[in-house]
């Protein structure tokens, strides 16, 4: 959509042009103007080095390496193509190289890009004192100092794969954004500069951040949650070999289930642990006079196992289930799930007892 100047009696549009008709270099010319006015990409930041290449074992350079009033560091990527190129990739890997940044590092590399004193000298005392008055800190704070590292990337436009990418990224809680730099040209020759962040929208940033948090709250809860239930069948597993209990051989999982074998296809045997319950089963997959022929055998099945049974059968299900109960999960306090698992591992050795015979003697 064009931009247009306001005139007297109408509205003019004003010319998109490009960077390569205009003849304006990445280098010389966009990454010059944006240092001096850093601003226009984001308000906050503070350039501490131009062309920034400080790695052993690499030629790659970083456009502008900046700094945040939170200390953090800022990789900025510029292209002056319409589509960005693959220039997410080149900031990631940069973004990496420069994360161990320490702050006597910043000082050093802006101390190398500013102006040299009277002598001609590098002033690293002016570049310390000029960092800690940007930060507003009166000696400097290691542990917060680089905590993270931002990107931004500023391109004449974007490609599809490249936004998707960078969406992808923030949902990841990558700080990544993407900022248009589209030029126009007036009539008299003079070319204005839209400089627009388009990832993510201004007016949704807020909101943004808020549901960013939501999800890196829930993604913590699904690692941890999948790590106990990972270790509570390392201590199930453990205690079934020692009793030569079905699920013996099986490996250990982040899911809240494992099966075993009763020794026929379509029945399994089944662990089944949550929060703070558990289950063990027989499951029978697809086969209602099968679980019709146990549950006439019921009494005698249950009297076998020692405790009551759950028999469930649902309209529309292929499964059907002979289930045992009891307390206990994967969220239970560490020094009860030993218990738990000697438990469960008793219950699911009745109740292959009473149930393997009978289920070899179904009919085919």
């Amino acid at each position: 959509m064009p931009i247009y100047e306001v005139r007297h009696d109408s509205l003019a549009p004003v010319n998109a042009t490009s960077f390569e008709i205009e003849k304006l270099s990445e280098r010389g010319d966009i990454q010059r103007l944006l240092k001096d006015r850093i601003d226009c990409l984001e308000e906050g930041l503070m350039v501490l080095a131009e062309e920034f290449s400080d790695w052993q074992d690499s030629s790659r350079r970083i456009d502008l390496l900046c700094l945040d009033t939170d200390a953090n560091l800022v990789v900025v990527e510029l292209k002056r193509t319409s589509d960005g190129g693959h220039m997410e990739l080149q900031a990631i890997r940069y973004a990496a190289m420069v994360s161990a940044m320490t702050f006597d590092q910043a000082v050093e590399t802006y101390a190398r890009s500013r102006p040299r004193n009277e002598s001609g000298t590098v002033d690293y005392d002016a570049a310390r004192a000029e960092i800690l008055s940007f930060l507003n800190w009166d000696e400097p704070v290691e542990d917060d100092f680089a905590k993270d590292t931002r990107i931004i990337l500023a391109s004449a436009d974007f490609s599809k794969e490249l936004t998707t990418s960078v969406m992808w990224l923030r949902e990841r809680d990558i700080d990544i954004r993407c900022v248009r730099l589209k030029p126009y040209k007036l009539e008299d020759g003079r070319v204005l500069m839209d400089i627009q962040q388009l990832i993510p929208l201004p007016e949704a940033a807020e909101f943004q951040t808020q549901i960013g948090v939501k999800r890196q709250a829930e993604r913590k809860e699904r690692v941890e949650r999948h790590d106990q239930r990972y270790r509570f069948w390392e201590g199930l597993i453990a205690a079934a070999k020692v009793h030569g209990a079905a699920g013996a051989t099986r490996s250990p999982t982040k899911d809240n289930w494992i099966n075993a074998s009763i020794g026929r296809g379509g029945f399994n045997l089944v662990y089944t642990v949550r929060q703070s319950d558990n289950s063990i089963s027989l499951w029978v997959y697809d086969d209602p006079a099968a679980f019709a022929a146990l549950r006439d055998q019921r009494a005698e099945i249950e009297a076998d196992f020692g405790s009551p049974l759950i028999w469930k059968e649902e309209e529309g299900q292929n499964g059907r289930a002979i289930i045992f109960n009891q307390e206990g999960g994967y969220r239970s306090s560490p020094d009860d799930l030993p218990g738990i698992q000697e438990r469960m591992v008793e219950a699911m050795i009745r109740l292959d007892r009473a149930l393997r015979p009978r289920v070899q003697r179904l009919p085919s």
